[in-house]
């Protein structure tokens, strides 16, 4: 490791000899690998086998982390980027005796991962998924697996460390949540672009607390990274204000110690410690490249190997004496001594400062401060209307100030989204202010959302916005957020063609049924500034299910509530907004979501002039319909009523499952174009004539 690489000298570690212990821990690491992979005949075993000595140096000597308690708020947190690698971190969990957490979020005396967890590795049902999976062992941080998202998770539990902090200090108490974050990542990683984005971002925000740990081991699918990746990473993560050390060979345990040294006493800027290695290194010191990408080793190769290792050459899933024990007196003591001491900190803390530990418990519970809601306005009858990413706004700081760990911001477009929190004291989240509450993603959408379930895994509730049509680049993310089940918010405005000018590129087609698409996800898209409030609503009391927002620019109508629906209805997904007749079956029904809402009621009440009864449903968010029974879902979409109407700015896709076969769907088969908006809208056959015409077709009038 060479200290001119970095932008601060290495600090003088403690001394640190290997001991047969530990060799002996890190070859039981190893054997756990190749031996699960065997089993399973998948997985990757040569990079769990490469990098057992830097995961063993960090958890056993360097990780603040309790094995007793997975839970602890200020514990260390480790995200393994290199999700193929899973073997290494379900080897450190169960070697480490970490517990499982209970349906109550509480620790169990069970082990979070099992001997036999491990020997059905890749399996139906299993705890040990081929990639690593939070939401089957909470152990687990983070879901892993496309790579960059790891590491961009990890810049977003460092940014809830530092708000934390920052937030919670009072004199005496500096330093409350002071963990680090730690992830290991590899080549991959280092060329997807939501890594870069990450790394700029954490960069500019200093955060001291956060540690990449980089496996140069020169080796992807495809062969030798030379092929497509030949920059230099060390100059490129100093150019992104980052410390880089070096640690040419991963066996070195006493150099991998003064690395984590080092990289915890840097100040002012986040580490990236750039790790030799060669896949499987430690076994007969050659490279593996068919084990580091999906193949087992084969019973031969795994015999020289454990002969290499002085294994009992026919011994499986061995884990010997002393191993755990070594990791229960080394890890496991300090871990509880760090947390004891951390719990009278905090029982300090709270006896002084109840209101804030009372915060701090509503975080931890994903529970809502009394009154979170009491200053939601109620918008009064308006035809000329506000856009509903006005409305938004106005709801969203008026919830905020009443949750202060409601927090976030937007991909560089927050004039635009209406996301700025404009309230005394909120500010902006800064290298010289962690306790901001708005954040500056720049032009990162990407890096933003998997940011946003960094912060979410972390307690904080967050939310980021951008333009619908650039929910394309977070895609990825978003989806990882869902299969997490974490109540991240994603805001997003310019909703359809009703951008405009701005034309093809900027106007969404496919984006609400592909966000729709999502298990686990809504997507609500009210249709007036009453709508808007009820979203957010619904957003704030969900606590498994990320949200998507999709708002207008355009102004939407604010219907007179005295005279349709309330709105109260959005909670359900979908309502009866109007009958013609009310009581009475209807002959055609009109459903609409969004900025089409207004001239579907436009529509409505020419129907209802003509003595045709129709009724009108504002259908905002499938997913909240589609969950509730049966009996509510036929009073509003009755059967008998084959008639109906869709009306929506954007690929009809989805849409027949309302409408069925004999309904008619008003939508976008097409792309955009560049024109003012009553342009466009007449052009694509979108106004309240049509709707009425299509209506009157369906049932021959």
């Amino acid at each position: 490791m060479s200290a001119s690489e970095g932008v601060q000298p290495t600090v003088s570690a403690p001394t640190f000899r290997v001991e047969p212990i530990d060799t002996l821990c890190v070859n039981t690491i190893r054997t756990l690998s190749m031996d699960a992979v065997q089993a399973a005949n998948s997985g990757h075993p040569g990079t769990p086998m490469a990098l057992a000595p830097v995961g063993y140096t960090l958890w056993q000597y360097f990780l603040q982390y309790n094995p007793a308690d997975p839970t602890w708020p200020n514990r260390d947190r480790f995200v393994l980027s290199v999700g193929h690698a899973s073997m290494l971190i379900y080897s450190l969990l169960h070697l480490a005796g970490v517990k499982e957490v209970g349906a109550d979020g509480k620790p169990t005396s069970a082990p979070a991962i099992s001997l036999d967890e491990i020997k059905r590795f890749r399996q139906l049902n299993s705890k040990t998924a081929g990639h690593p999976e939070s939401h089957l062992v909470k152990a687990i941080e983070t879901t892993t697996g496309p790579l960059g998202q790891g590491v961009a998770n990890s810049v977003g539990m460092a940014i809830a460390g530092a708000w934390c902090n920052a937030h919670f200090a009072k004199p005496g108490f500096e330093n409350l949540f002071d963990f680090h974050t730690y992830a290991l990542c590899g080549d991959g990683d280092l060329m997807e672009g939501v890594a870069a984005e990450a790394a700029s971002i954490a960069g500019h925000l200093k955060l001291d607390n956060l540690t990449w740990i980089y496996d140069n081991n020169r080796i992807t699918i495809e062969g030798k990274t030379d092929l497509a990746f030949s920059e230099d990473v060390a100059t490129r993560f100093l150019g992104y204000n980052w410390n880089v050390l070096r640690v040419a060979d991963a066996n070195d345990m006493p150099m991998l110690a003064r690395a984590f040294t080092t990289a915890k006493a840097t100040k002012g800027r986040p580490t990236l410690i750039i790790v030799d290695s060669k896949i499987a290194w430690g076994a007969p010191n050659k490279q593996d490249t068919h084990g580091a990408h999906g193949e087992p080793l084969g019973d031969a190769e795994i015999k020289g190997t454990k002969a290499f290792y002085g294994w009992p050459e026919d011994a499986k899933f061995l884990v010997p004496e002393g191993v755990a024990e070594h990791f229960q007196a080394v890890m496991g003591a300090r871990g509880q001594a760090a947390q004891d001491a951390w719990n009278a900190t905090y029982a300090d803390y709270a006896s002084k400062y109840p209101e804030l530990a009372a915060q701090w418990s509503q975080m931890a519970h994903h529970t809502l401060p009394a009154g979170w809601d009491k200053d939601i306005p109620t918008f009064p009858a308006d035809a000329k209307g506000i856009a509903s990413r006005d409305s938004s706004g106005k709801v969203l700081n008026a919830i905020a100030k009443n949750v202060p760990w409601l927090i976030g911001g937007s991909a560089d477009l927050a004039p635009s989204t209406k996301t700025r929190l404009t309230f005394d004291g909120a500010g902006d989240f800064q290298p010289s202010n962690h306790a901001g509450r708005n954040f500056h993603f720049g032009i990162r959408e990407h890096a933003m959302a998997s940011i946003l379930n960094g912060m979410a895994l972390s307690n904080l509730r967050p939310y980021g916005s951008g333009f619908l049509i650039f929910s394309d680049y977070a895609k990825a993310a978003i989806r990882l957020g869902a299969l997490m089940g974490l109540p991240v918010i994603h805001v997003f405005t310019h909703d359809s063609i009703g951008v405009g000018e701005d034309g093809p590129t900027h106007q969404p087609i496919e984006q609400l049924i592909s966000l729709r698409a999502v298990p686990g996800m809504l997507t609500i898209r009210p249709g007036d500034a009453n709508e808007v409030a009820e979203a957010w609503k619904v957003i704030l009391q969900q606590t498994h299910h990320p949200v998507t927002l999709i708002l207008s620019r355009q102004a939407l109508p604010t219907l007179d509530r005295s005279v349709y629906a309330p709105a109260a209805g959005t909670a359900k997904g979908a309502y009866v907004l109007a009958d013609a007749v009310p009581g009475a079956t209807p002959e055609v029904i009109l459903i609409a979501t969004g900025s089409e809402l207004g001239m579907t009621v436009e529509a409505f009440e020419s129907l209802k002039a003509e003595g045709i009864n129709a009724r009108v449903v504002s259908m905002p968010c499938w997913e909240l319909f589609n969950a509730q029974d049966a009996a509510y879902r036929e009073s509003v979409l009755p059967s008998s009523v084959t008639a109906r109407v869709a009306v929506e700015l954007g690929s009809p896709l989805g849409w027949h499952q309302y409408v069925g076969l004999h309904g008619a769907i008003i939508g976008m088969t097409t792309f955009g174009a560049s024109a003012p908006i009553k342009d466009l809208l007449k052009h694509f056959g979108f106004s309240a004539a049509k709707i009425a015409e299509a209506a009157k077709s369906l049932i021959g009038k």
